[in-house]
């Protein structure tokens, strides 16, 4: 795997703790990816800013890290939204393995949340990728 640039989504005011736990993990180990760009505060007017549009489009994959304040977050929401619209590829990731954990309103039902663990957080970064690039069909499968 390349170095694949991530978009963090996280809950500022419950789980920053969470993204300098991945943040630290990422550093030590040789992880494939870099974390380009995260949540940051923002008033609920800067919530379809520009700028935030152009750092989830900048990014190749959107990781959601989710807790129990997930689905009331309204920066999460606009975050997703944004990566939703922008076909941008995105998974959710289980925070806290001890607690309950809400995925952000606009997450699709069938959408799973992945388990945190180093192996299933470098194997879900690939396959997210991978699954959202086109098909490509050979040129002799193709109709005239």
């Amino acid at each position: 795997m390349g170095n694949v640039r991530i978009f963090i989504s996280f809950d500022l005011d419950h789980d920053q703790d969470l993204h300098d736990q991945l943040l630290e993990q990422s550093s030590r180990q040789a992880s494939g990816f870099e974390i380009s760009a995260r949540s940051e505060a923002r008033t609920m007017s800067d919530l379809g800013d520009e700028k935030l549009r152009r750092r989830i489009c900048e990014a190749d994959e959107v990781i959601v890290i989710c807790w129990e304040h997930t689905a009331s977050s309204m920066p999460m929401i606009a975050e997703l939204r944004i990566a939703q619209e922008k076909q941008k590829p995105y998974f959710l990731l289980w925070g806290r393995r001890e607690s309950m954990c809400t995925k952000p309103v606009g997450a699709k039902r069938d959408e799973g949340m992945y388990s945190w663990t180093w192996d299933i957080l470098q194997s879900q970064i690939v396959t997210t990728l991978r699954n959202a690039q086109p098909l490509e069909i050979p040129e002799q499968y193709k109709r005239p």
